[in-house]
C-alpha cells in the first residue's frame, strides 16, 4: 500500500519505540488525515513480526468503530470481529463499561495491541478522577498490554481533567505526543482541504420593546447588552435563511465541478433541525437527510448519505469527530455548543481530500465572538493564508424574546442543562443502563448521538450575520430608546 509520508515516518517512530520497550505511543494527526489507515498497518505490521497475537480497537461512535474495523482487516487480513477465532475486535468506549473485570486477564494472556481513537474523550488521573472510560482504561488497560496507541486530532478537553495515558509538558500545560502532524502540514501535502470560515455579522440591529426602539451595532454588543440569547438567533428563521443561502451558493458552485460534494448542516436540537430542513425545502426547494439521536437508525441514514450524492444532511450531534464523509465540503455551523473541541470536530468533517488539487472546505457561522476566536486560532495555524472572513446579511430579521423562547432544549427537555463538562462526557451511566441489542447499541455507542440528552450548555457571547434585526422585548438595562 501506498503510505502518506506523515503514516509511514509515524508507523516508522512508533515501531521503533516499541522495539526499544516503550509500550505505549501517541500520535496527534489533524482531523482527515488518514489515521485509520495509519494505525491498521501498524497492527499489520506488529502481526506480521510475530509482536502480537490479537488487536482491540476501541472508538467514541459505532460508525467509527466499524470503519476502523473494516480498515484493520483490510489490512492485517485477520478477522477481528470479536468471535471465536476472530483476532481481535473494534468497538466503542461504550461497550468497555458492559465487560467484566474477568474479562481484562486476555490483557495477561496474550500480547494484544491496544487502539485507542480519539483518546480525549477518556480522562483519568491516578487519584481517581475520571470519567468511566478513562476509569476503565486506568484500571484494566494501563501497562497491562503489549503496546498500546492513542490518537487524537484534538489533543484538549473542555474541562480540567487530563487525557488518559498522556503526559503533560510541566511549562505549557499541553499533551506531549510522540508524533505531531499539523494542519498546515497536511495542506501543503495535499493530505487535507484548506479550511474557509465565514463569519455572518450585522452592523444594523433594531431591538424594539412596545412603542420603543433600540439599536446596536454588532451582535456583541446585541448579546451582551440585551436579552436577546444566541438561541433566540439560532432559533430566527432569516438568519437560518440567510446563512443557508450563502451555504448553498457555494456548494452549487462546487457541485458544478463535483457532482457528488455535499453540506453538513449541524443544527442545536432536533426540533431545530427539523425547522432548518422545512426552510431548506420552503426557501430553497432543496431537500435533506436528518440524522438525529431520536431517530430510529441515524447511522443507517448516515451510511446512505455517504454513499449517494444527496446535496444536504442535518445532524444533531450524530457527525463530528472520526466520520468518514469525504465528499462533504460545505458546513452550516449553527448548534448552541461553543467549545473549541467540538468547532474543530465539525470543522474536520469538511477538511478530508478527495485527491483534488487545491481543495477547500467552507464553514459558514455565526460571527459569534467566541466562535470568532476560534476561526482565528485555525489562521493561526496556516500562516499566509486567507482562511477566516466576514460576511454582511442584507435581510431584516425580527427576533421574538419571550419567557417561552429562552427554553433552548427539545420539547420535554426545557428543564435540563449541563456543563460544558457534561457536555462531551454526558452521564455516562445511562449508557451502561441500556440492554446491548442492536437498536440500543445505534442509539448509545455513539457519543455524539447522547449529547444532545444533556440539554442545556454553557452560553457565550455571539454576534450573527449582516441584517437588520428587529427584536421584540424588554428594553436592556442601562440602554435609552432612540
Amino acid at each position: 500500500m501506498n503510505l502518506r509520508l506523515w503514516q509511514a515516518e509515524c508507523i516508522s517512530l512508533a515501531y521503533e519505540q516499541y522495539c526499544s520497550n516503550i509500550r505505549h505511543f501517541m500520535c496527534l494527526a489533524t482531523p482527515g488525515a488518514g489515521k485509520t489507515v495509519m494505525a491498521s498497518v501498524l497492527a499489520k505490521r506488529l502481526f506480521d513480526m510475530g509482536m502480537i497475537d490479537m488487536v482491540m480497537c476501541f472508538s467514541p461512535s459505532i460508525l467509527v468503530a466499524d470503519d476502523f474495523r473494516k480498515e484493520l482487516e483490510a489490512q492485517t487480513g485477520r478477522r477481528l470481529t470479536g468471535q471465536l477465532g476472530a483476532h481481535g475486535f473494534s468497538i466503542t468506549y461504550q461497550s468497555m463499561s458492559s465487560m467484566s473485570p474477568d474479562f481484562w486477564e486476555i490483557l495477561e494472556n496474550f500480547r494484544v495491541f491496544v487502539i485507542f481513537d480519539e483518546i480525549h474523550h477518556c480522562a483519568a488521573t491516578e487519584v481517581g478522577k475520571s470519567n468511566s472510560w478513562g476509569e476503565t482504561i486506568h484500571r484494566y488497560i494501563r501497562g497491562k498490554t503489549a503496546y498500546t496507541l492513542a490518537l487524537t486530532g484534538t489533543p484538549w478537553r473542555s474541562d480540567s481533567i487530563p487525557i488518559v495515558l498522556a503526559d503533560y509538558c510541566k511549562n505549557s500545560g499541553s499533551v506531549q505526543c510522540d508524533f505531531r502532524y499539523g494542519l498546515a502540514a497536511a495542506i501543503a501535502d495535499e493530505v487535507c482541504r484548506t479550511p474557509r470560515i465565514t463569519a455572518v455579522d450585522n452592523s444594523q440591529i433594531c431591538v424594539t420593546a412596545g412603542q420603543e426602539s433600540y439599536r446596536y451595532s454588532s451582535f456583541r454588543e446585541l448579546l451582551s447588552q440585551s436579552d436577546c440569547s444566541y438561541q433566540d438567533l439560532l432559533d430566527d428563521e432569516v438568519l437560518i435563511i440567510e446563512i443557508l443561502r450563502l451555504a448553498a451558493a457555494k456548494l452549487d458552485s462546487l457541485r458544478r465541478k463535483t457532482p457528488n460534494a455535499g453540506g453538513l448542516i449541524v443544527a442545536t436540537s432536533v426540533s431545530h433541525a427539523r425547522k432548518i430542513a422545512r426552510l431548506l425545502y420552503g426557501e430553497l426547494n432543496e431537500t435533506a437527510e436528518i440524522a438525529t439521536y431520536v431517530d430510529e437508525k441515524p447511522m443507517a441514514t448516515i451510511r446512505k448519505f455517504r454513499n449517494s450524492s444527496r446535496k444536504w444532511i442535518i445532524s444533531v450531534g450524530m457527525i463530528s469527530e472520526g466520520t468518514n464523509l469525504p465528499r462533504l465540503k460545505v458546513c452550516c455551523y449553527l448548534t448552541r455548543v461553543k467549545t473549541e473541541l467540538y468547532f474543530r470536530q465539525v470543522l474536520g468533517r469538511i477538511l478530508r481530500s478527495t485527491g483534488q488539487l487545491g481543495e477547500s472546505g467552507y464553514l459558514f457561522m455565526p460571527a459569534e465572538p467566541t466562535l470568532v476566536e476560534y476561526g482565528q486560532r485555525v489562521s493561526e495555524d496556516i500562516p499566509e493564508s486567507n482562511i477566516l472572513t466576514f460576511e454582511k446579511a442584507v435581510s431584516s430579521v425580527r427576533v421574538d424574546i419571550s419567557q417561552d423562547s429562552l427554553c433552548c432544549g427539545d420539547e420535554g427537555e426545557g428543564n435540563t442543562t449541563a456543563t460544558e463538562h457534561e457536555m462531551f462526557t454526558f452521564d455516562e451511566a445511562l449508557v451502561v443502563s441500556l440492554e446491548p441489542s442492536d437498536s440500543l447499541l445505534t442509539l448509545a455507542e455513539s457519543y455524539e448521538a447522547c449529547v444532545k440528552i444533556s440539554g442545556d450548555f454553557v452560553q457565550r457571547l455571539l454576534e450573527i450575520s449582516g441584517a437588520e434585526f428587529e427584536i421584540s422585548g424588554n428594553p436592556p438595562a442601562g440602554q435609552l430608546p432612540q
